[in-house]
């Protein structure tokens, strides 16, 4: 099983808060809570949950029906990243990857299912404001 970002972020969250009450770190070189809070994490999370989910429903898909599932997923990070705000370089390509990563372990040739349209893999997440 492929891991989430949010698995990442949430160690160094935890790491971070134990250096902290350790005195291994100082208040201004703990980063991670501020990148990611958890209500950000939180839905985050939720919204990969759906959507591998929606990918592991699908039997024999379509083109149509993997596009959408992107597509259902995008969407809902541009709501979490309007609303929260914490979608930044770093964390969009763990999350383009890990969109095509979910795709990829259902069995799917992410390549061949883009060029089918005629289009790179940037065409998965093609509707993001993130």
């Amino acid at each position: 099983m492929i891991e989430r970002p949010t698995t990442e972020w949430r160690r160094a969250v935890r790491e971070q808060q134990q250096a902290l009450a350790a005195g291994t770190l100082s208040p201004d070189e703990a980063y991670a809570e501020r990148l990611w809070p958890r209500a950000f994490t939180d839905a985050v999370d939720a919204a990969l949950a759906a959507y591998e989910a929606e990918v592991a429903a699908l039997r024999e898909p379509s083109d149509d029906e993997l596009f959408a599932a992107a597509e259902h997923v995008v969407l809902a990070l541009n709501d979490i990243d309007e609303e929260h705000g914490h979608i930044e370089t770093d964390e969009r390509d763990e999350l383009c990857a890990y969109i095509e990563d979910v795709l990829t372990d259902a069995g799917v040739d992410v390549r061949a299912l883009c060029a089918r349209r005629g289009e790179d893999r940037e065409a998965l997440t093609a509707g993001r404001d993130w």
